[in-house]
């Protein structure tokens, strides 16, 4: 017998108090090797939702088209087109396609004996990819022994079964519990049809309702978000960065959108509005709330940048060459026309302070943040399940670059005396984020506003142009140069260097973004350097439909390979539950495994290896009497 280390002993002895006998133990194993043999789980991928909710709450619905395509498998032959749009739609919102059935009155006895039994059928053959314990795990509790009855069957005692079922039916029926057991299968189904899902950032921004995209992603069964740069602006505000908090007002002034901070985050806005109508005039195309928070965010810009010199921001230094009385930027011996004059609290002789006003309202809208539970509960939740990047299944998951020179080495950026490329630097931009939601020192909370638009921001990656967009009239001055990588990735032996450094697998894994549109309609692929990069911004937000024409992307893995669906724009929830509208879908497989790959060939089987591994060395220490048994 090989003697144990004394703290393999003491792990082993802490395995015990679950395992405390060999039958146990064995009988673990053997459970955990069956279960490498299942199939993988399905992965679903999107990005940038910004604020789409209905859209977005449709692709969670008929996950990405997934449930219709099953539909079509099981009852191509059985129903027609509409018959089985009916049923997708009853199971992407239930109580209000049942409740319009009830109005119409086609929901009779029969017609819900006839619809359980085909949702039956559709969970069974969702479950069969998962073992009977998991699938127990997602039912509603209070009709999992009801549900699991139905849905497990053998082929022998088909017949024989039929007649229990379809008593267990008619019960449901007699009792006037069809709706809320139809409610319970439909979530099962959709349960079952993604078994995991990756946000690969941008929930934020743009689009009314992200508030309602976090409620929803907050009861949503396994999970993790990539942070993008409009997410961590949202968590550097709450985080107590000041610049950060006025970027996020800027923007949703910008993006006509400041009810999320009002009415959803309970975030007053009144004493800026106040002290902006005092302030500034309205003639001259810029509201006075939206020059007031463009100083604000420009002067705090100012002081963050000349907290840290070692960024080598000094060009983003604009106030200082503002002309109010000429209504020009002078720069470098060029005077650019300005949108306005209008610039009553810039002091040339500190152009980056803030005035008394201007600092007693962002101290109000700081403690108005801070007070905001909701806003925290989101945020904390994106602390909690997201990630700057993320490895998975031999793929490398982050939401914009790694910033790179123009020769294809990782471009190394100083801070706090140190030099961070690739990786390292992505490890410690996720690092300084978590420690400007618990410490909320000045460093950190700087940091956050680096990555939402710092020159060589991983989440950004492009030279943000936030004050030319704002004042100035020449559009030429408005192009924000993008990060060699976008350009240099394109080459496959540049993606293999990526997945390297990140500990994917360079031969068969694959970088995921988002952030970027793909112009789809221009001919672009979201499949580039041979399939090794995917990226999946295929622009939810309605403002980028006409860019990209499509409505974004879904990435799917599934135990076959991998394939990407491209949306086209989604109407209303109403013309669904109506018209049995869905999102329809366009579905390109560009990548197909050899042989289906199993949950042995993922990162959750090397996790089970390992336990198996733990639970043969405790069985040989209960069979040597290194350690006695305990039942």
């Amino acid at each position: 017998m090989q003697e144990k280390d004394p703290e393999q002993l003491k792990y082993l002895e802490l395995l015990s108090e679950k395992f405390p006998t060999t039958q146990a133990a064995f009988t673990e194993i053997i459970n955990l090797e069956a279960i490498l043999n299942l199939p993988k789980g399905t992965e679903h991928f999107v990005s940038d939702v910004h604020g789409e909710y209905e859209a977005f709450e449709h692709i969670l619905n008929n996950c990405s088209g997934v449930i219709r395509e099953r539909v079509e498998e099981i009852f191509n032959l059985e129903l027609t087109a509409s018959e089985q749009a009916d049923l997708c739609t009853l199971v992407y919102y239930p109580a209000e396609k049942l409740r319009r059935l009830r109005e119409e009155g086609t929901a009779t006895s029969e017609w819900y004996a006839i619809t359980l039994m085909r949702l039956v059928r559709l969970a069974r053959r969702l479950s069969g990819s998962y073992t009977r314990s998991k699938v127990r795990k997602a039912m509603p509790v209070a009709y999992a022994y009801i549900i699991d009855e139905l849905l497990h069957i053998s082929p022998d005692e088909r017949e024989t079964r039929l007649a229990y079922h379809q008593r267990i039916i008619d019960t449901i029926i007699d009792t006037g519990s069809a709706d809320d057991f139809i409610c319970s299968l439909a979530a099962l189904i959709k349960r079952l049809a993604v078994d995991h899902m990756h946000l690969v950032g941008d929930i934020f921004d743009r689009g009314p309702h992200a508030d309602k995209i976090c409620d929803r992603l907050m009861g949503y069964h396994s999970i993790d978000v990539e942070w993008g740069n409009h997410d961590i602006v949202w968590m550097g505000a709450a985080s107590g960065s000041a610049a950060c908090l006025a970027a996020v007002i800027r923007n949703n002034i910008h993006y006509e959108s400041l009810s999320i901070l009002e009415s959803a985050y309970g975030v007053s806005l009144r004493e800026l509005t106040l002290f902006s109508e005092a302030t500034y005039t309205q003639d001259d195309g810029m509201t006075p709330m939206e020059k007031a928070i463009s100083v604000i965010l420009f002067k705090l810009e100012g002081q963050v940048i000349m907290r840290h010199p070692n960024w080598h921001m000094e060009d983003r230094l604009l106030l200082e060459h503002v002309d109010p009385a000429r209504g020009v930027l002078d720069l470098n011996g060029t005077a650019y026309e300005m949108r306005t004059r209008d610039f009553p609290t810039l002091d040339p002789a500190h152009p980056y302070e803030l005035s008394v006003d201007e600092r007693r309202v962002m101290d109000g809208l700081m403690d108005a943040v801070r007070s905001s539970d909701k806003l925290r509960a989101h945020i904390g939740f994106l602390y909690d399940h997201g990630s700057a990047y993320l490895v998975r299944n031999g793929n490398a998951i982050f939401h914009a670059c790694v910033p790179m020179n123009e020769d294809g080495a990782f471009c190394a950026v100083r801070h706090q005396d140190r030099l961070l490329a690739g990786r390292e630097y992505y490890d410690y931009a996720d690092r300084l984020a978590r420690q400007a939601w618990h410490e909320h020192d000045q460093v950190s909370l700087d940091w956050m506003w680096y990555l939402w638009c710092g020159r060589y921001s991983p989440l950004s990656g492009r030279v943000v142009k936030t004050f030319e967009r704002t004042y100035l009239t020449d559009r030429s001055t408005w192009q924000e140069p993008r990060d060699p990588y976008f350009r240099l990735t394109e080459k496959p032996e540049v993606a293999r260097r990526i997945l390297a450094e990140f500990g994917a697998d360079p031969v068969h894994g694959h970088i995921i973004n988002g952030h970027t549109p793909v112009h789809a309609a221009d001919g672009e692929s979201p499949v580039k350097a041979g399939g090794l990069l995917v990226v999946i911004d295929g622009g939810f937000c309605q403002a980028y439909h006409r860019t990209t024409g499509i409505a974004g992307y879904t990435l799917i893995s599934d135990p076959r390979g991998m394939r990407i669906k491209a949306h086209r724009p989604f109407g209303t929830i109403a013309d669904v539950l109506d018209l049995n509208a869905d999102i329809m879908s366009d579905d390109d497989r560009f990548e197909i495994y050899p042989s289906p790959k199993t949950i042995g060939d993922t990162d959750t089987g090397t996790q089970i290896r390992g336990q198996v591994a733990d639970l043969r060395a405790l069985l040989d220490a209960y069979r040597t009497g290194l350690l006695p048994e305990r039942g």
